[in-house]
């Protein structure tokens, strides 16, 4: 009853908050302004895209990157460009009010030029499970539903608290988790997965290195010898790959463990699935 309550006053507020102009900052430090929430925004990342329809602004996102597949619903907007190669005049047809973009996947010199267009920019940063409810925050507040932003945070962070409690174990057992195969990449010790894979009792091997998603060298991954090897469902082939490297701890035992790379891979409020099925899959290895 309580909680219902709460959430009915953060929709009365945010609703009366939609009819007057407002400013926020985003993770870059720059202040945007607006006159009333944007009704047109492309997303230029998947995570982006699911956090636009987690706090209820699905019906206001008119453009999607390539990749953007989840919910449903987004599979049907029109796509403008991926990572590697955005459409600038694809976004400029859709006459867009806001565009989301991720600092550190979209490439700088594409936020530059979307910004030189005269287009108002939300960058967004994110980097640690935590983050997600921080998202979830600016995302419902940029586009009015600040109300929907905050209950969902309250929501994830409350489910992350809850999976953070667990038993004590034993020393963490050391695990490469391997993100592809060409390049061989991995995740670096500021990597949402890395707290992901300590909260399950687990050590990634490569958490000294600082950039987010690194390229490593299998002469690396055997120096650091992993007694279990993770990956997503985007790398097929991880255990055929490493099963002629017999003196690997890791493929001694056959210690391969596959998760779904969609609800992991994103920040989004079903990393906590993601986090929850990790944990359960590299449990035989952690007791």
């Amino acid at each position: 009853m309580i909680r219902r309550g709460f959430i009915a006053l953060c929709l009365l507020i945010a609703a009366s908050a939609q009819a007057a102009p407002f400013r926020l900052h985003d993770d870059a430090g720059q202040t945007l302004e607006f006159s009333r929430p944007p009704q047109r925004i492309v997303s230029l990342a998947p995570h982006l895209t699911e956090l636009l329809f987690a706090v209820g602004a699905g019906s206001q996102v008119v453009g999607v990157d390539a990749a953007s597949d989840y919910p449903k619903a987004a599979q049907a907007l029109p796509r403008v460009g991926d990572f590697s190669r955005i459409n600038f005049e694809r976004i400029l047809a859709l006459k867009p009010d806001l565009v989301v973009v991720w600092v550190g996947g979209n490439r700088a010199a594409d936020i530059h030029r979307l910004k030189q267009m005269d287009i108002p920019v939300l960058q967004t940063q994110a980097a640690r499970l935590d983050d997600v409810a921080r998202l979830l925050r600016l995302i419902g507040q940029v586009s009015g539903h600040a109300g929907e932003g905050e209950a969902a945070a309250r929501d994830y962070s409350a489910q992350l608290a809850a999976l953070r409690v667990r038993p004590g174990q034993k020393p963490p057992v050391g695990v490469f988790y391997q993100v592809w195969d060409r390049p061989l990449m991995t995740v670096g010790g500021t990597h949402w997965i890395t707290d992901a894979l300590a909260l399950c009792g687990a050590r990634n091997v490569f958490a000294d290195l600082q950039a987010l998603s690194p390229v490593v060298s299998r002469e690396a991954v055997l120096q650091r010898a992993p007694a279990l090897i993770v990956g997503g469902t985007d790398a097929p082939d991880m255990r055929r790959v490493w099963q002629r490297f017999t003196h690997l701890p890791a493929v001694r035992n056959q210690a391969f463990v596959r998760v779904d790379a969609d609800r992991l891979h994103r920040l989004t409020p079903r990393l906590i699935e993601g986090v929850a099925e990790l944990c359960a899959a590299v449990e035989p290895y952690v007791r």
